[in-house]
């Protein structure tokens, strides 16, 4: 080793910070939420290891986090609202504070050059029912339990993060719970229930796919849990609250479908992504909504007051595609989640025989009048505030329906495809979406997005060049109702919750 190699050896194990070391920023500069994720790593790995008591709603935990340096980092930044007790960073003690309500900075007690490894191991406490972040908790308390489920933000109440879909991570859950209650989250089950305290069981998941910090959810309570196998050997999990009373048949009938809807899936969008597959009926009302957590989606349990309805399920298990293995690069294109997985009801609609993605798309044009103010929400920005407003999932679906509409269905399967498979497990934009249908169509399509994305007002038809020649929605006829209409909108209302 050289006299100048030897300095800089001693400089990085000194503890005195190198000098071109720099912090960490405190957001990945998503123009809607500029201080939602952390600039100076990527995190590969996060290992959550929990106890959580529902009488009380006490949590205590310790995450790990194997990650790597994207700079010469003297400070960085997690994403995470309950109390710390201690950090540590590459098996040194490191100093931290909070600056806002979910901002962790944390101070190694050396820097850590860039591309080198980073441990970091964070003991925490809370009830995080308790603990609000602009008014707001992403943590649910049920009577039984609770869930950790929500969009766009839910780890900060129960696992400290680098809070933003562009930087997925493999995860290893495990829970220990009182053994009257069971704990379920994401992927497999690789233990448990265990015994490891009188009165405590140990749950066990691990998600071996790259998942976004929102799409990672723990539901604990009375659960009846059913495990299948599908066609390939992975397992499918599915998990029905005991308190849904007279919803329990219609949401079994509907989620117990859910290898049946991947399956039909796959021929649109190619092979499913990931090693599971199951779905969680949460307390009717408890969330008011459904989130397509990854491998697993969670639904509320008022989805099925009215009946059977797989079209929640169609819309979850579309996301597993659209949102989870190809995630938003900007919480702007929300639209390239939510437009997809509405257009994938569409798509299951024709399947069931209850009605063409056309009729769709006349009845649900027709709906609207000119002075809605459902026009005036553009789904390719709709705003901070409108990120599921209704126009993003029905506009949406308008919008892929004239794209298929204008290249054909030959071209518009084969991008579905592509899409799906070469941003498999990354993230992708809005701009890099038209860029592929016009490499794909041959076809010049800013026009098309433009109208349907980016413009606020009812479009016309007529200046979409294909879509008139089929649509009868702004001619003097009345588009006939679908079978499908009416359980497609209560799913899509039902996500205004998330608002």
């Amino acid at each position: 080793m050289t006299a100048t190699a030897t300095a800089v050896a001693l400089t990085l194990g000194s503890g005195v910070a190198d000098a071109a070391a720099t912090p960490g920023s405190p957001g990945v500069g998503d123009v809607y939420f500029p201080d939602y994720g952390n600039g100076g790593y990527d995190v590969g790995h996060y290992d959550v290891r929990l106890r959580y008591q529902p009488k009380t709603d006490q949590l205590t935990g310790t995450t790990t986090i194997l990650a790597e340096t994207t700079q010469e980092l003297s400070r960085f930044n997690l994403d995470f609202a309950l109390d710390v007790t201690s950090v540590r960073v590459n098996n040194r003690a490191a100093t931290f504070h909070r600056e806002g309500a979910h901002e962790l900075v944390v101070t190694p007690a050396r820097a850590i050059p860039k591309g080198g490894d980073l441990t970091v191991v964070v003991q925490y406490a809370g009830i995080p029912s308790s603990v609000k972040v602009s008014g707001f908790t992403g943590w649910t308390r049920t009577s039984d339990g609770a869930l950790a489920v929500n969009e766009p933000e839910s780890a900060w109440w129960w696992f400290p993060s680098n809070d933003h879909p562009t930087d997925k991570a493999t995860y290893d859950v495990s829970v220990l719970v009182p053994d009257d209650v069971q704990a379920i989250s994401n992927g497999t089950l690789t233990g448990g229930p265990v015994k490891e305290l009188n009165g405590w069981d140990r749950w066990s998941w691990r998600s071996a796919k790259p998942q976004a910090t929102y799409l990672t959810f723990l539901a604990v309570g009375h659960y009846d849990i059913e495990s299948d196998t599908a066609a390939d050997g992975s397992p499918i999990v599915n998990a029905y609250s005991t308190s849904l009373g007279e919803f329990d048949g219609a949401a079994r009938a509907s989620v117990n479908r859910t290898n049946e809807v991947i399956e039909t899936e796959e021929n649109w969008f190619g092979d499913y992504p990931f090693e599971a597959q199951g779905g969680v009926v949460a307390p009717p009302a408890a969330l008011g909504f459904a989130l397509e957590t990854q491998t697993r989606p969670v639904y509320d349990g008022r989805f099925w007051r009215r009946g059977g309805n797989t079209y929640v399920v169609a819309h979850e298990l579309a996301h597993q595609w659209f949102g989870d293995s190809v995630s938003l690069g900007q919480w702007r294109d929300i639209w390239l989640n939510e437009g997809f997985a509405s257009y994938a009801e569409w798509l299951w609609s024709d399947h069931e025989g209850e009605g063409t993605p056309q009729e769709l798309f006349d009845y649900t044009y027709a709906s609207y009048p000119e002075d809605d103010p459902f026009w005036q929400v553009l789904p390719g920005d709709p705003g901070a505030d409108k990120v599921f407003d209704g126009a993003v999932y029905d506009r949406g679906a308008l919008t892929v329906q004239a794209l298929r509409v204008q290249i054909g269905d030959e071209a518009f399967f084969e991008l579905l495809r592509t899409w799906l498979a070469s941003h498999r497990y990354g993230d992708g934009t809005t701009g890099e979406f038209i860029a592929l249908a016009e490499k794909i169509s041959g076809q010049q399509l800013d026009s098309l997005f433009d109208t349907w994305l980016f413009t606020a007002g009812r479009p016309d038809l007529s200046a979409t060049t294909k879509l008139a020649r089929t649509s009868v929605a702004d001619t003097d006829a009345t588009p006939v109702k679908p079978k499908s209409f009416d359980k497609i909108q209560a799913v899509h209302e039902a996500h205004a919750a998330l608002s």
